[in-house]
């Protein structure tokens, strides 16, 4: 089972990789998600998949008997889950401004390239300084 995992955790991870290298935002985000969720995974498969006793030790003892799965995991996982869906959140608001200021979400069209300079000393509001400005 851990090596179907393996597989499938690579296999995450590369998609995740061709998706955020692709030059799409909306790509991008995806792929985020995507490699979020391999890494969950990963960490998942990294604190055993077996079921094992609980780690409780016997009364008059001083550590534990027989293996014992470990909850930092399943913590761990919890915790990027959470912090993941708001980085989710917050790129797609980004997302949103991005197109609303540029028009495209492809990084290589014209408009995404262009730099706007709002409230620069000598200029007007969203237009491009005057380079015949000596100040």
């Amino acid at each position: 089972m851990e090596t179907l995992l393996a597989y499938l955790v690579g296999f995450m991870f590369a998609a995740a990789i061709y998706l955020m290298l692709s030059g799409v935002l909306v790509k991008f985000v995806f792929g985020f998600v995507l490699i979020g969720n391999a890494v969950n995974l990963l960490i998942f498969t990294a604190g055993r998949l077996t079921h094992i006793h609980p780690p409780l030790i016997s009364q008059g003892r001083t550590t534990l008997t027989t293996p014992a799965s470990n909850a930092l995991p399943q913590a761990l996982i919890l915790t990027a889950i959470v912090i993941g869906f708001a980085m989710v959140t917050f790129l797609l608001v980004l997302l949103y401004r991005t197109y609303s200021r540029t028009g495209t979400l492809d990084a290589d069209d014209a408009p995404f390239l262009e730099e706007i300079v709002e409230n620069a000393p000598g200029t007007a509001s969203g237009s491009k300084p005057n380079e015949s400005d000596p100040s």
